[in-house]
């Protein structure tokens, strides 16, 4: 999905003020670019439309923030054993969650002028939407040119840099296959006073042996990263997921863990705990 750049949208007035956990952050308010710069909207077209044409079909953002507003943005954001969702999600992980994006092409720019001839030099960044991680990028200035309408001053800019974007996203997308989806874990303990902890025994292993083996199971190739475990937290980075369930269903980050929360729900474990995602590509198991 094309989306507008944060450098954009600020450099055009498009940023709103928003509450993350009690602290007040700027983000792109992606929804008023939309209705009220046309040039936004032809842009995204253009740059679809030679995604497209290379074999990258797109999301339409425009379309994705009617389905939205469709839906309360209140419940979306509420943290509730119905949707897990959190509080820290930003409006750009839930325009990406609910379009189910896996890279968003983040695209600025900027119109130079010379006498009657202008020329537009642009940034164009492929995110993946799961990690955050830069994977394909092109950025350049096009020839100066007697047309005013900018979605034909970035076609001839981009134009000859297309392919090879198009060529990094293609070697993303062999390694997700290859090696899977990258996510981030955290597992905690619930404190509530119960003494229990990562360090419990079942048999002979702790309980942080049991999650750790499930995890190198149940990873493609047992590609994972603990980075950090204690007796009331363990955090797991680069841990690569399947792409799909055993049948046939595409796996995301929520169900990859749910699969784990349940594992740990029957015996000899027995113990509850929640599932709480943070955007695409992270989530929480809270055991209780």
């Amino acid at each position: 999905m094309v989306i507008p750049g944060d450098t954009w949208c600020s450099s055009n007035g498009y940023m709103s003020n928003y509450d993350m956990q009690g602290r007040s952050v700027s983000v792109p308010d992606y929804e008023r670019a939309l209705q009220e710069d046309m040039d936004l909207v032809n842009v995204i077209t253009k740059i679809g439309e030679l995604m497209a044409e290379r074999g990258f079909p797109l999301k339409d953002m425009s379309s994705v923030i009617r389905s939205i507003n469709q839906n309360s943005v209140e419940d979306e954001m509420t943290v509730s054993s119905r949707s897990g969702a959190s509080m820290s999600e930003t409006p750009l992980d839930r325009l990406l969650n609910r379009a189910k994006a896996d890279i968003a092409v983040e695209l600025s720019w900027k119109i130079n002028q010379s006498g009657p001839k202008n020329s537009v030099t642009y940034t164009l960044r492929g995110i993946d939407a799961y990690t955050n991680k830069q994977i394909a990028a092109a950025q350049g200035t096009g020839s100066p040119s007697y047309s005013a309408e900018i979605p034909v001053l970035l076609e001839e800019a981009v134009i000859e840099r297309m392919d090879n974007f198009t060529a990094q996203l293609q070697k993303h997308f062999e390694d997700l296959r290859d090696n899977g989806r990258e996510i981030t874990l955290n597992i905690r303990m619930f404190d509530d006073g119960s003494g229990k902890s990562l360090e419990d025994e079942y048999g002979d292993c702790e309980l942080s042996e049991v999650i750790d083996d499930w995890i190198a199971m149940n990873t493609v190739n047992h590609r994972y990263s603990l980075t950090d475990a204690t007796e009331s937290v363990m955090h797991y980075e680069q841990v690569r997921i399947p792409l799909y369930r055993q049948n046939g269903m595409p796996m995301d980050t929520r169900h990859f863990v749910t699969e784990l929360r349940k594992y740990l729900s029957k015996s000899p474990y027995q113990l509850k705990a929640k599932v709480i995602t943070k955007g695409l590509g992270h989530a929480d198991l809270i055991i209780e």
